[in-house]
């Protein structure tokens, strides 16, 4: 009996929350465990699972897709949701706490799903805070994964002191100096206009479940937490958030995204028109702008940025989905700055943003700094212009900003978060121009050796898998 269980393929089940900057970095470390011989349950929602990539053939026979549709609205979720929303992308910013509510109603099927397929481990999100107990009385171990920069758990501090509402910290002011059990030198802190956005659905949200609450109680009910993350750059953090979680953190390296078939289809359209414009560019002497595909960006905010970027005087290609969003850049833009030759505004289809950043003549990154796109964006050693947007971001950027591989716009007022075009350019020219901005280029093209470093990067999953396999043997030892 007990050699058939140590025979047997690990298997880990995946739950990441409905965002796709979630659902993605859960994919790429489900890849890289199939691709160690473990099988791997992604648990997600139907139209989530068939928009995300296909399985690699090379991992096919070990990983799977499971769906567990969202319950229909209105009876079992609330009536606010639009018709077919799986994901935050599918939603406005107010609605995702509806959302939230709906993914609380994934706690049976869930439950359902555990009792029958019986998985070693589940890895499981922020959200779920119904989830560690139906694990833990099923017998199955578990495993908190943020996707967010390690500094994320160090600046939230204790989760029982969140959980107790304990927290010395009970206004929005508090949060915008380091706390004090961060012990080493650090800049990590919001500020002001960033905790404004965030702190109310903090504590209290229409899915009647606080974001507060379902951190604090995924974290503290987790045997191990896993972060996104390498102590080649964050060592400080890493060791920081395993004494703040007071329990195992283990890094699994950046999860460096693989290019999807799409992005290696060198004569795909898009493509093909994008490389000629970058072709004609001279090396390092085109800005890639993008804030991910569910900014909250306002029309004041489009608007500077745009004439930022005309006033610098660089290059440039912007992705811009302005079919998705209530903006519209100032009248003539486009064609002004495709006549000079200066930019492009790339407004629809698909848009190749690893292709992108990867070619020679792209020499930095305008950015909200969301982790997944800091990755990305050091991936390919290209310093940030950062310009955080909303939720953990402002972190990223000081964390970017203190490791000095990208520089912060200067905000007007820290109440509104407001900002110049001037401040945009004047930041876009210190990173790609200037003589005082040369650290923060050499420093970002260092992190290449790290980020890029898949050799690197690879041996952190390997320790993880290493780490899995103990833990069984152990238990089947016992």
């Amino acid at each position: 009996m007990t050699t058939a269980v140590v025979d047997r393929p690990l298997h880990v089940a995946l739950f990441p929350w409905l965002a796709f900057g979630h659902l993605i970095p859960y994919l790429e470390l489900g890849k890289a465990l199939a691709l160690r011989g473990i099988k791997v349950s992604y648990i997600s929602t139907p139209r989530n699972n068939q928009r995300l990539p296909k399985t690699p053939p090379s991992i096919v026979s070990n990983f799977t897709y499971v769906s567990l549709p969202l319950p229909p609205s209105p009876s079992s979720s609330p009536p606010n949701l639009p018709a077919n929303a799986e994901a935050t992308r599918d939603v406005r910013y107010e609605e995702i706490p509806f959302l939230k509510a709906a993914f609380d109603g994934l706690q049976v099927p869930m439950e359902h799903f555990l009792e029958n397929a019986r998985p070693d481990w589940i890895v499981y999100d922020f959200a779920p805070h119904w989830l560690p107990p139906i694990a833990s009385n099923l017998g199955i171990h578990r495993a908190f994964f943020s996707i967010f920069h390690a500094s994320t758990i160090c600046f939230f501090g204790p989760p029982m002191n969140l959980l107790k509402d304990e927290d010395p910290r009970t206004k929005p002011e508090d949060f915008t100096v380091p706390p004090t059990w961060i012990h080493f030198p650090s800049n990590m802190a919001f500020r002001l206009h960033e905790i404004l956005k965030v702190f109310d659905i903090l504590q209290v949200n229409q899915s009647g479940v606080s974001d507060k609450f379902r951190y604090s109680n995924c974290l503290i009910n987790c045997e191990i937490s896993l972060a996104r993350g390498c102590n080649e750059f964050d060592g400080e953090y890493m060791k920081a958030s395993q004494a703040v979680a007071q329990k195992p953190v283990i890094p699994v390296g950046v999860l460096p995204p693989v290019p999807s078939p799409e992005d290696e289809e060198d004569q795909s359209e898009n493509w093909v028109g994008i490389k000629e414009w970058l072709n004609e560019r001279q090396p390092n002497s085109v800005v890639y702008v993008a804030f991910g595909s569910e900014a909250k960006i306002s029309q004041d905010e489009i608007t500077e940025v745009a004439m930022g970027l005309d006033q610098s005087g660089l290059h440039f290609l912007w992705a811009l989905k302005k079919s998705e969003n209530d903006y519209s850049l100032p009248e003539g833009y486009e064609e002004r700055v495709r006549e000079k030759g200066q930019g492009r505004v790339l407004s629809d289809g698909w848009v190749p943003q690893l292709r992108i950043l990867g070619h020679g003549s792209v020499g930095a990154f305008l950015t909200h700094c969301g982790w997944g796109s800091a990755v990305e964006s050091l991936v390919h050693g290209l310093p940030m212009v950062c310009m955080p947007l909303g939720s953990e971001q402002g972190l990223v950027a000081r964390a970017m900003e203190w490791k000095k591989v990208g520089v912060e716009i200067e905000r007007e007022d820290e109440r509104t978060g407001r900002f110049t075009r001037g401040a945009v350019a004047k930041a876009l020219k210190f990173v790609t121009l200037e003589e005082e901005g040369m650290e923060i280029r050499v420093n970002a093209a260092k992190m290449k050796g790290i980020y890029g470093n898949r050799a690197l990067q690879d041996r952190y999953v390997d320790d993880f898998v290493r780490y899995l396999m103990r833990e069984r043997e152990n238990n089947v030892a016992s």
